[in-house]
């Protein structure tokens, strides 16, 4: 009716304009009108038919219609696209790699919607009585954004949208979070909402991204339930049961196995979990959920009332703060049943961090035995000594459980150890506490990204406790969060990860501002924790000038690296030297190296340089891949020579290395003539080195009729090139193809960021040219106001 509506519009302005409607037109009018009652018939038209009338749809019928059209050959993309501009008013970025423009669309206008930027009344293709917006286009979303005041969290587990969060459970992939403050009066809604699309839903991946000043609470909990936890008892203390997902799940898997049962123990508080008769076998459905329900109850009873906290840490004497992992009561499937202490293996030199009062550190990690006893009560891990008033706890948004779980330490005070019934694990005189109250152990996420989080002394505890038993985690990236000395729990907890047969975790990313120790180092600490890493990539902006001053004997570098599985190791110095010496061993340990970036190092003389090609052929035979970024290579030209005539290299990179700077023409004679020579290099990349057009030029005999080189890509971005230089480079090029027969293994061309818009149609000319030859990737790109920019910041 509203498309009716708007085509009636349309054919009475053209009829206003002396261009009457056709007849065709004024049928598509009438039938897009009625199409909740003739849906079925308009599906049964020819083709042909059919293709006039997809554009009159509102974007529901559209939708309904895909598989119809497909069948019948016909394609809406040019509609969904139209439909885009028309709404949506941006460029979407790399609209070129846009497969389908239906599922952009309805992704978007999901998220428009349920954040407000969109009011459907606006537009009538986009208004429908008979349809939901949320409900209609969730079937298409794989990746939402939950942005500045968790706006939408609340809208989602409402009861009338259950269907809308049932799709995305089954849709959802991707969870970013985008936040600028929290709004805890919506925390146990998204509790609830973590709880349908990580648990029971599909979600893989959960980044956040740019939050000034995190909320702990939220914080802690948004990781919490991507590791798997969730503690539903205060969430859904007022329903019938848990989780209305988890008792069809329980109802579905039927009986557990003996182990499973023996695993359990008297544990009763999980989502799903049950009592055994003493037949053995398990109650019925309702039997099951009152009894989940009662014993939750319980435990909420029982609880301390001065276990409401938000973090408290307990110093012992030997210097040593222990975290006790966190263990699932019960998980899906049944895991991770094992207690084990994760400590923060940090040197006397990182005690003290800068805003924060941090107790010492331990010296080593340590993995404590299974339980022993059944639980019998819960408690929190802190003692009867405390005497914080109750008002001040209140004071707190709500700091109940979550830290009582995640933030929980051993104390090794025996009145402490007393009052904790059975629920530790000891090792060497210490408890480890693990007050879990109701906390149920689910389905994990397997990327965990977070961007511009800032972490303190708490959260990274936190963070490395989780992680420590997140065997599902393959992917972590830790970028730009402030962490300093914190990195150190965050490795503990690597450590104690690494101990599971079971893990996943193959890609480790850390980058921020100020290293708090020298590069290779933390490389050589992370590869120690975590030998088993695939690939590894550490990265710094400047170095902290309090580095100088840590005490000698407590280096990294000290520690024998294990056997590691390193494919690939990326480091950005801080404009530190490349110090091979210490690069050497993490080289000698990963022999399954295929890909190497060093980026913004200082080489002090040529024989460090030459120390480095002798540590790649002795150590990694099957080295691949190699990247300088940002590194004077201008004194080096034996050492670059001698690279490019590796045999084993498929792909080199100088990135931004000075090259030509003050290079001879012999130099670049050189080069051509090896790579000439290589029939093993497929690509080079040369962005950033001030190549110019005759250089240039000259680049195109790698192609000439005697070469047998392999090099299929070719990267000269940044480089100065001007229009006639690349004409010229064309031409070139376009003779040597001619002389070979048009053999050629030559496929990419990359030229980003070069000066082309000096003359647009010489330009223009060269463009054409190079992509008859293969495929050329480019930009359009201001040169003079680059330059401007340039000057105006010397």
């Amino acid at each position: 009716r509203a498309a009716g509506a708007a085509m009636a519009a349309r054919a009475e302005g053209e009829a206003a304009a002396g261009s009457p409607p056709s007849l065709f037109e004024l049928s598509g009018v009438v039938v897009s009108s009625a199409m909740g009652t003739l849906e079925r018939e308009v599906w049964a038209l020819p083709g042909q038919i059919l293709q006039g009338i997809l554009p009159l749809l509102n974007i529901y019928y559209l939708e309904r219609i895909e598989e119809t059209a497909v069948k019948k050959g016909l394609s809406t993309q040019p509609i969904w696209h139209k439909l885009w501009n028309d709404v949506m008013k941006i460029r979407p970025p790399k609209s070129e790699n846009i497969t389908s423009w239906r599922k952009k669309f309805l992704e978007t206008f999901f998220s428009n919607v349920l954040h407000g930027v969109l009011d459907v009344s606006s537009d009538q293709r986009l208004s429908d009585r008979r349809f939901s917006p949320l409900l209609h286009s969730s079937r298409h979303v794989t990746q939402l954004t939950i942005c500045n005041m968790l706006q939408g969290v609340a809208e989602l587990t409402a009861e009338p949208n259950q269907r809308v969060l049932e799709n995305l459970a089954g849709s959802l992939r991707t969870l970013k979070f985008h936040l600028l403050t929290s709004d805890l009066s919506i925390r146990h809604s998204l509790s609830l909402l973590l709880h349908h699309l990580i648990h029971h839903g599909a979600v893989s991946q959960v980044s956040m991204c740019s939050w000034p000043v995190p909320d702990k609470v939220l914080l802690v909990l948004i990781l919490s339930m991507s590791a798997g936890f969730w503690h539903p008892g205060k969430t859904l203390m007022h329903q019938d049961s848990p989780c209305s997902l988890c008792r069809e799940e329980s109802d579905a898997q039927g009986l557990l196995t003996q182990e499973d049962g023996a695993l359990l123990g008297s544990n009763q508080l999980c989502c799903g979990s049950t009592e055994q008769s003493e037949t053995g076998q398990w109650g019925d459905s309702e039997s099951r959920s009152k009894k989940v329900q009662t014993a939750s109850a319980k435990v909420l009873e029982e609880a301390d009332p001065d276990s409401q906290v938000s973090i408290e840490l307990s110093r012992s004497s030997s210097g040593t703060v222990k975290t006790p992992m966190l263990c699932g009561l019960r998980s899906h499937p049944l895991q991770n049943l094992a207690c084990q202490d994760v400590s923060c293996e940090v040197p006397p030199e990182y005690y003290n961090i800068k805003g924060e009062s941090s107790p010492s550190l331990p010296k080593r990690s340590s993995v404590g035995p299974a339980f022993r006893k059944p639980y019998r009560r819960f408690k929190t891990a802190v003692g009867r000594k405390r005497r914080s008033p109750r008002r001040n706890r209140r004071a707190h948004a709500d700091p109940e459980d979550l830290y009582d779980f995640v933030f929980a330490v051993a104390r090794e005070e025996e009145e402490t150890a007393e009052s904790f019934e059975g629920v530790g694990c000891t090792e060497g005189g210490s408890v480890g506490i693990l007050p879990l109250k109701a906390a149920c152990r689910f389905r994990s996420i397997s990327t965990l990204e977070l961007f511009s989080i800032p972490l303190t002394g708490d959260t990274c505890r936190a963070l490395g406790n989780l992680l420590s038993s997140w065997v599902s985690l393959e992917k972590l990236v830790l970028s730009y969060n402030g962490l300093g000395a914190n990195i150190f729990c965050i490795l503990s907890g690597l450590r104690a990860l690494s101990h599971r047969r079971d893990c996943s975790l193959h890609v480790v990313r850390v980058s921020d501002v100020f290293s708090h120790i020298p590069s290779v180092e933390l490389v050589r600490s992370i590869l120690t924790a975590f030998p088993r890493l695939h690939t590894l990539s550490v990265s710094f902006d400047l170095k902290n000038l309090l580095e100088g001053n840590r005490p000698e004997g407590h280096s990294s570098s000290e520690a024998e690296i294990p056997e590691s599985c390193l494919e690939q190791l990326e480091i950005r110095f801080p404009r530190e030297p490349l110090q091979t010496s210490l690069l050497w061993p993490v080289l000698k340990a990963s022999r399954s190296l295929q890909q190497l970036s060093l980026d913004s190092a200082t080489i002090s003389c040529p024989l460090e340089f030459g120390l480095l090609l002798q540590a790649l052929k002795e150590c990694n035979p099957g080295l691949k891949r190699l990247s300088f970024h940002d590194v004077n290579l201008a004194d080096y030209q034996k050492e670059v020579l001698l690279l490019l005539q590796d045999p084993v290299l498929q792909e080199i990179t100088f990135s931004f290395c000075r090259l030509f700077e003050s290079c001879t023409t012999e130099f670049l004679s050189d080069i051509i003539q090896i790579v000439k020579r290589n029939s093993t290099l497929k690509s080079l990349k040369l962005p950033g080195n001030r190549l110019g057009n005759h250089r240039l030029v000259a680049l195109a005999d790698i192609f000439s009729e005697d070469s047998s080189s392999s090099i299929c890509q070719l990267d000269v971005s940044s480089n100065c090139i001007k229009p006639d230089g690349l004409l010229e480079f064309a031409k070139k090029l376009e003779s040597h193809i001619l002389q070979r027969g048009g053999q050629i293994k030559f496929t990419h061309l990359r030229l980003f960021q070069n000066w082309l818009d000096q003359d647009a149609a010489t330009a223009q000319e060269a463009l054409r040219r190079l992509r008859a030859v293969c495929s050329v990737v480019s930009n359009t790109w201001d040169s003079s106001q680059a330059f401007a920019d340039y000057i105006s910041v010397m």
